[in-house]
């Protein structure tokens, strides 16, 4: 923390250290929660739409650049213990112009998130409970900004048991669907015909598959979080190696796994978009529940979501105001040393948000949404840019946790993410995302350039 920010911490009589309060098992959950969203249970029904069965390369093709990302961030998360959180190692490899630039990108990814999921929580309770969905909305994240509000081991104990409702929900589809597919639990026997009975493995080409990337990447974001998570943990290099070591296996198993025997119990042109392909799924194989089970999965889906993206924006937003690239009042922690003020920034955004979803749902809404599309891509490209110049700066052989085949697969991971941007740009149904985010970085180096003055006072 910089001299001023301490200042301004100490006469406010707050404490400036964040509590090490998570434990082991809520940081393995969290990050396991932070990669598994509504963007798998529902999202993917789009994805399968689009490509066919060949979307279980496209997941493959996005979950390694994701692991080389994560595999990066651990590398510099060892060698800089002191930084709290990920966007802070853009600043200590690149400058302060990449760590103003990656923080308010990130912050802003995740309070759109905020908004997003509260309003998807909202329209699956509507359904039960019969009142305005921007007033189920708003309770939403009233309820989640005040479990923030408590403490870090309040949002890591609620994480822990929505992450483990999440992957336990995926454990039993697989078990479920792996004995359909197989003939053991099928009247019909064996179903892995369907992976290529329907047009083939690969109906709409290989283009398709590469194109498929753009969608299924942003459903694997989110596994960063324990990066951020991981300063507030009990033993932060051992959070960081769990993370890194397994990440591959809850890609492989809980996305590239569970769309691969979707895709093999129904077939791919059955699946609409919008509509959960587990519940069609389950539903092929006769279970009657489907419907009422996934719509609570679904909902604690999101929920998990909202509540990790309030975590995240008030830590992200908190590093920005040490660094002087935020107000210097977010500094401010409560008696459970949580950036309380960080926290309620991000429900009034997430407020904002809701409103203008409900006011303007096809325009000012959708804009807010369309100019955080690739802004994660721009996050992790930068990101994978600084670490080439911290590896530079250090003697590599004293890392616990180094980068695979470096430099070629920092460079790999780079061009992959490049790939991603221009099939977005050419992509018609993302071209405008594209765009628009490309718009957001550029207003994000503006604000740098107009704010430089105040920060060298």
């Amino acid at each position: 923390m910089q001299p001023s920010s301490l200042a301004t911490a100490a006469a406010d009589g707050a404490p400036v250290t964040l509590r090490r309060s998570l434990s082991p098992r809520h940081v393995t959950m969290i990050s396991m929660g932070g990669m598994i969203g509504a963007g798998v249970f529902v999202g993917s029904s789009a994805a399968i739409a689009g490509v066919g069965p060949a979307i279980v390369l496209s997941y493959l093709i996005a979950g390694v650049l994701i692991l080389l990302v994560m595999r990066m961030l651990a590398e510099m998360a060892t060698a800089l213990p002191e930084v709290r959180t990920f966007t802070e190692f853009a600043r200590s490899g690149l400058g302060n112009r990449a760590g103003f630039v990656v923080g308010w990108l990130y912050w802003y990814f995740w309070i759109i998130v905020v908004a997003v999921e509260a309003i998807a929580g909202a329209v699956l309770l509507h359904a039960w409970i019969p009142i305005p969905t921007w007033l189920l909305g708003t309770g939403l994240i009233a309820i989640m900004t005040g479990v923030n509000l408590m403490s870090a081991r309040s949002f890591g104990e609620f994480e822990f048991w929505f992450a483990s409702i999440k992957v336990s929900a995926i454990i039993v589809f697989t078990v479920l669907a792996l004995g359909y597919a197989s003939g053991l639990l099928s009247p019909g026997g064996p179903t892995w015909s369907t992976l290529v009975s329907h047009g083939g493995f690969m109906p709409r080409g290989g283009v398709a598959v590469l194109a498929g990337v753009t969608t299924v990447f942003f459903s694997l974001t989110g596994a960063e979080i324990t990066t951020v998570a991981a300063a507030e943990s009990r033993d932060p290099a051992r959070a960081l190696t769990r993370m890194t070591t397994s990440i591959i296996t809850r890609i492989v198993f809980f996305y590239v796994g569970a769309i691969f025997l979707i895709v093999t119990v129904v077939p791919w042109d059955s699946i609409i978009p919008g509509q959960s392909p587990f519940t069609l799924a389950l539903r092929t194989m006769h279970y009657s529940w489907a419907g009422v089970a996934m719509s609570v999965i679904i909902l604690t889906a999101v929920l998990s979501c909202l509540n990790s993206a309030f975590y995240v924006t008030s830590r992200v937003l908190f590093t920005l105001a040490e660094h002087r690239d935020a107000p210097q009042w977010m500094v401010k922690l409560n008696s459970g040393r949580v950036p309380a003020r960080s926290v309620l920034a991000g429900t009034a955004a997430g407020l904002l948000g809701i409103f203008a979803a409900v006011w303007s749902p096809n325009g000012v809404f959708a804009f807010l949404v369309n100019a955080s599309g690739a802004l994660i891509l721009y996050v992790y490209m930068l990101t994978a840019f600084a670490q080439i110049r911290l590896r530079q700066r250090i003697d590599a052989s004293k890392l616990a946790i180094r980068m695979w085949w470096y430099p070629w697969s920092t460079y790999a991971a780079i061009l992959g993410m490049i790939a991603v941007l221009v099939a977005m740009a050419v992509t018609p149904a993302h071209a405008s995302e594209f765009w628009v985010s490309l718009a957001s970085l550029a207003v994000a180096l503006i604000a740098y350039e107009l704010t430089a003055r105040s920060r060298l006072d």
